[in-house]
Formats: C-alpha cells, structure tokens, sequence
C-alpha cells in the first residue's frame, strides 16, 4: 500500500488537510499524518474536530520562538520521521513554516512534494511574512501543485512550472466548510445562542499577521471604536490569537468596551457559527477570504496585499489596509449601503464547489499507479 505522508502544524493547515486525510483513507493508500505542533493549542481543537489522528506529534511549539529556532526545529524533528519511515509521497499544504520545512526534508529524502493550495502570490516576499516565502520555496520543491484557482495556475506557469504537473483542484477549506455545515448544523446555530448573539447584529475581526503587530493593530483597533461610537446597535466579536504580541495590543484598546466581546481563540466549528453569523468580517486571515465566500459574507482585508486576488477581483472581499480612518469609511460604506453590500454578499465563491479532495486522490491514484 502507497504510504502518503501529511505534513501540517497549525489550525487552517489541519482544516485544510482534513479532507485529504479522510479521502486517502477511503481510497488504497495510507495517509500518515506527521502534526509538527507549529500551533499547539489551535491545531488540537481541528484535529477533534475532524477526527484526525496523528501519527506522529513533534510538538515543536516554543513561547516567543524565533523563526529561525522554529525553522531548525522543524527541520530536525521532521527529518527523525523520515528516517524512520519510508514514503511514496509527501503532501504539504498552503504557506507556513511547517510547509517549507516538510517540503525540504521531503525533497531531501527524495520523496516527491504535493503542494495542496499551490500558486498563490502577493509579488510582495515580505507580505505576508513569512508565508509569502515559505510558499514560493515549497513551490520550488514541490513535483506537483494542486491550485486552487486558475488565476494560481497562472502564477505557476509565468515561474515556469510545466502545466502537466499542474491541477486545478478547488480549494480544500471548502470542503471542509461544507462538510461541517453539513454534519454539525446543530452544534453551529447552539454556539451563538451561548454567547447571547443573533444573526447580523455583529461584526467579526480577526488579526495575527506577524507584519501587523504593533502599530497596525492598534489603528485597527482604534478604527473599531470609532465605528461602534457610529454604530452602538452593533456588537464586535474578536477571536484574540494567543500570541502575546497581538493579545498585548488588542486587550489594551478593546478591553472592557461595552460592546466588544474579546475571547481565546474558538475551536473550528465555532467559529464556523460567528462567521456564519457575522454582519461582515474584517480580517488579516488568508483562508476566511475563501471561507466568507461561501458564506454570502462580504470580507475586509487588513491588509496591504493578499495572495488571494481571486477574492478581491470576484468582488467577495475588499483590501484595506490597517489605517485608522480607511478603516472605518469602508466598514461604514458597507453598513449603510444595501446596494454595496449586497453586491458583495451575492457574488460568487471563485475557490471552490467542494470536491477538490476527491481530485487530488484521483490524481495522485493516477500518478503512483494505485
């Protein structure tokens, strides 16, 4: 039987692979999931979730790591499995640390790389930093690139990968995405009531992004109490990343507002519920602008650049930026324009109809002869 390993360390990297990993298992090949822990706490939470089983856990996780501790780490720990195992086929999945890592020790183990979301491009290596780099040196190893988009096709073809190794595969988040839609329809609508919140009377925020920590943040920040001055109906609710260099910033401006609820990072299926609910979603997260999407939910980038263009062009989501006062016209312009709005909510998800698992275990059945 054809050994697949799965290399992955953070929460939308085990979301995104879930998927896969359950495609494999019903097919002829042996999915070994190798969970390097980049993000403890986060990638355990979708690991239950999905029922996902490591096979190895690397637990590599270190309060205020450096990337280049993290990198060596990575490294080390991944190359131990490989020596102690043998591998048809290695898949990584999107642009973290853990991605590049598994992708060269892969490569130096002669084991040939499936990249899972292949293709995205900022043209920026410093935004979003790292992932920007870690993306471009996974596509440099990998054999074959799953993308999500033609338009990631694209940027594939201008670097001159060979189209032959190329599949346009849909985005894997959107399997799983309507997979929990699905099966935990319950479990979705209960979380709100929880937290004593209705459909539409909240905005939803997330930011980690290492390149906006500090000042960015806070001028978000900042832009959110202005808008909620403009807006008292509305509530804000803020998943805070458990990073102290965001948590410092974000509990400093937002702590104690009347109507702002600040929690711990939410398991997967909950926060399925608060962007399900959310009137809007302002974000510097690169999967929410696939997820939102399909969600009829239309999305603010806080950010300068985004390697999901696609978004941006389909007209589901909007960059701009972390600058206090752009911040606020573009939420304001979409909360007292119904045509605006409207016009993002019913545009069509460029990412996916939810089958891109199928077609990478199609092709990799092809490729491995199974």
């Amino acid at each position: 039987m054809k050994r697949i390993a799965l290399i992955f360390g953070t929460r939308p990297e085990a979301v995104k692979m879930a998927p896969l990993y359950h495609a494999l298992k019903n097919s002829d090949m042996q999915p070994v999931v190798i969970a390097t822990a980049q993000h403890r706490e986060m990638l355990d939470q979708a690991l239950r979730l999905f029922e996902v089983i490591p096979d190895y856990d690397l637990d590599v996780m270190r309060e205020r790591q450096s990337l280049s501790g993290l990198t060596s780490r990575l490294i080390s720990s991944i190359d131990g499995v490989f020596m102690e195992n043998s591998f048809d086929f290695a898949l990584v999945q999107g642009d973290t640390t853990s991605t590049f890592a598994g992708s060269l020790v892969a490569f130096y183990h002669k084991v040939p790389v499936g990249h899972v979301e292949a293709g995205l491009r900022t043209m920026d290596i410093y935004n979003p930093f790292p992932e920007e780099a870690n993306r471009r040196l996974s596509g440099t190893i990998a054999t074959y690139h799953y993308a999500p988009t033609e338009m990631a096709m694209k940027n594939l073809l201008n670097e001159g990968i060979d189209r032959g190794n190329i599949l346009i595969t849909g985005n894997t988040v959107i399997d799983a995405l309507l997979w929990t839609l699905k099966h935990k329809k319950e479990e979705v609508h209960k979380f709100r009531e929880t937290l004593g919140v209705e459909r539409g009377e909240y905005l939803l925020v997330t930011m980690h992004r290492r390149e906006n920590w500090g000042e960015p943040i806070r001028q978000v920040m900042k832009a959110i109490k202005d808008i909620l001055a403009e807006k008292p109906e509305l509530k804000v609710i803020f998943p805070v990343h458990l990073n102290p260099a965001v948590r410092e910033t974000v509990y400093s401006e937002l702590g104690g507002h009347n109507s702002v609820l600040l929690l711990d990072p939410l398991d997967y299926l909950p926060f399925v519920s608060l962007m399900e609910g959310a009137k809007l979603i302002l974000t510097d997260s690169g999967g929410i602008q696939e997820e939102a999407p399909a969600l009829g939910k239309p999305t603010l980038v806080l950010r300068k650049t985004t390697e999901r263009p696609e978004a941006i062009k389909a007209g589901t989501a909007k960059l701009v930026g972390t600058e206090r006062t752009t911040v606020v016209e573009e939420t304001l312009k979409l909360l007292d324009s119904a045509e605006e709005y409207k016009k993002m909510a019913k545009a069509a998800n460029p990412f996916g109809d939810g089958k891109a698992s199928e077609r990478i275990v199609d092709h990799l059945k092809k490729v491995l002869g199974v």
